[in-house]
């Protein structure tokens, strides 16, 4: 026996180096690439919707925070993890059940020797009644519950932060389709501008047909624009119908008309992003947080995998009491028992061995994934910071070339009016100025989606400094 204990814990040593966790690599830049943004703190990342200052965002996404399914599932499994967590760790609390038994035996002897002795009769009602109460506790000297704990403590984090990315994303989306809705109630009221603008030239048009200073073909023309701008607004109203019901389903309303939801024609005031080093994605990404998490679970399983060579002491005490009764003959007994049982691992060492360098296995794989989601972190940021920019440069330039080409259009439209230009320099002017107007407001609605995904980067849209990192935690 001494040999096979000496035999696991030589095992248990030699594998203590194999199942060291690498220590991840997340260094990151010192500093984005990007143009700075205001001070940090100015916005408050937790909740980065109220920056937009939109009264209709913010209940579209609280109202999608506590009714959206996904929102719903996320906690169902962080409730799930809890539970796990205690089921694993009151395993090596002691474990013990009552158990009662209780029969009685009515006999008759129909035939052959009648036996009246006490204690041997043949015949007659006789009862047993018997209660046990058995006891196992896993002596942990080798520090086995730790391990557990540490395991089931990571999964419990890892599970939390899947909660809050969960809601992260929801509330991303959300303001992502409130956008887009917004984007399509400019682009109707537009479609409807257009249409109102046709309707002019063509009024115009057709009353210079009738005094014999343009051709009437020149109606004609303005007539087929005038189709074309009608059947766009039949179109963008269609779709602004469905993104509201995109909207509602995403806020858990589904039921409700999507009147109920209130889109205005306008992109409003562009907020501004805060001022982030990319070290601070380490404490503000959940998904980061979860990866971080799920390394230290993954530790945890291999510290339980080393410790399963080391043997196992079970405390196993029990009380007992029992009564049996036969005519002529009664007993009643009570017990009070104390033992133990060893195990020690021999013959499914190379068992054990291949669990171990299995989790071993998965943990490495756990590490390069934390890896890779600070990394994918640092790109999402980076590359939507520096998107954002591009766009708010976008906008100012399509901001002051849509100012120049809708003055253009109005002194070419009064032009047409006293007769002093043709039909085609009118809609040429026109088209150029709803050109860049359409590009002025899909680059306005990308600033706007642009600067929810720089929020959802950097972190934003949980209480980060309410959860400790997992190398504070231990």
């Amino acid at each position: 026996m001494r040999s096979a204990v000496s035999l696991a814990v030589l095992a248990c040593l030699a594998l203590g180096a194999c199942a060291h966790v690498r220590t991840p690599d997340v260094r990151l830049p010192q500093a984005y690439e990007s143009p700075k943004g205001v001070p940090a703190g100015a916005i408050d990342l937790d909740r980065w919707w109220l920056a937009f200052g939109d009264a209709e965002l913010t209940g579209l996404i609280d109202q999608a925070l506590t009714n959206n399914p996904d929102a719903k599932s996320a906690a169902a499994r962080l409730n799930e993890a809890r539970a796990n967590r205690i089921e694993a760790l009151t395993h090596y609390l002691p474990q013990g059940d009552v158990t009662g038994s209780s029969r009685r035996t009515d006999t008759k002897q129909l035939a052959g020797t009648v036996f009246n002795i006490p204690g041997f009769s043949s015949s007659g009602v006789s009862e047993a009644q018997a209660a046990n109460f058995n006891v196992s506790w896993e002596v942990d000297i080798f520090g086995r519950f730790l391990a557990a704990r540490k395991a089931v403590n990571g999964d419990i984090a890892a599970a939390r932060f899947n909660y809050e990315g969960a809601r992260a994303s929801l509330a991303a989306s959300v303001a992502d389709a409130y956008f887009q809705a917004r984007g399509l109630a400019i682009q109707l009221a537009d479609a409807r501008e257009t249409a109102r603008i046709e309707r002019e030239l063509y009024d115009a048009a057709t009353k210079r047909a009738a005094v014999g200073i343009a051709a009437t073909s020149d109606a004609d023309r303005v007539a087929g624009d005038l189709a074309q701008a009608d059947a766009a607004a039949a179109g963008l109203e269609a779709e602004l119908q469905a993104q509201r019901r995109t909207l509602l389903i995403l806020a858990g309303r589904t039921i409700e008309p999507t009147a109920n939801v209130a889109v205005d024609a306008s992109v409003g005031k562009l907020p501004a992003v805060p001022e982030a080093i990319p070290s601070e994605l380490l404490k503000r990404r959940p998904d980061v947080r979860e990866a971080e998490a799920r390394v230290a679970a993954a530790a945890g399983r291999s510290d339980a995998d080393i410790l399963s060579f080391l043997p196992t002491l079970n405390f196993t005490p029990a009380l007992g009491w029992s009564k049996s009764s036969q005519p002529g003959f009664s007993v009643t007994a009570q017990s009070f028992v104390t033992g133990g049982a060893f195990t020690q691992p021999l013959l499914s060492i190379p068992k054990l061995l291949a669990e171990l360098k299995a989790q071993n296995a998965r943990t490495e794989q756990a590490v390069i994934a934390y890896e890779k989601a600070v990394q994918t972190a640092f790109s999402d940021s980076e590359g939507a910071l520096v998107r954002l920019d591009a766009d708010r440069q976008r906008v100012a330039l399509l901001t002051d070339g849509e100012t120049r080409a809708q003055r253009a259009y109005r002194a070419s439209k009064l032009g047409y009016d006293r007769g002093l230009t043709d039909l085609q320099t009118a809609l040429s002017a026109e088209q150029s100025w709803r050109a860049t107007r359409s590009q002025l407001t899909a680059a306005q609605v990308q600033a706007f989606r642009r600067t929810v995904q720089a929020y959802k980067a950097l972190g934003g849209g949980w209480p980060a400094e309410r959860f400790p990192t997992q190398a504070q935690a231990r």
